[in-house]
């Protein structure tokens, strides 16, 4: 799998929602609407609110676990002290 950095994912049409120990990337053109973020992480993720997506420091280990069952790629994380992006 090909390692990315954030600037390479802002190219390619995601967007970021920064928080202070991670950052989520979203892309709305390739998101397949499966819904597992929304009810994996209804906290973090919420359609209701603007921004939808709100990276809370204590949510870090919850939020990587919904990310990295997201079917379509259309989610990516950062954690703050790591140089790319994953899944």
């Amino acid at each position: 799998m090909e390692k990315k950095t954030e600037e390479v994912l802002l190219n390619e049409g995601y967007r970021k929602y920064s928080g202070n120990e991670i950052d989520v990337y979203f892309n709305k053109d390739i998101c397949q609407h499966a819904g597992k973020c929304v009810k994996g992480d209804p906290e973090t993720f919420n359609l209701e609110r603007k921004p939808w997506i709100l990276p809370k420091d204590e949510r870090v280990e919850k939020i990587r676990e919904v990310i990295d069952i997201c079917p379509s790629g259309a989610l990516k994380y950062k954690l703050k002290e790591e140089e790319f992006v994953r899944p």
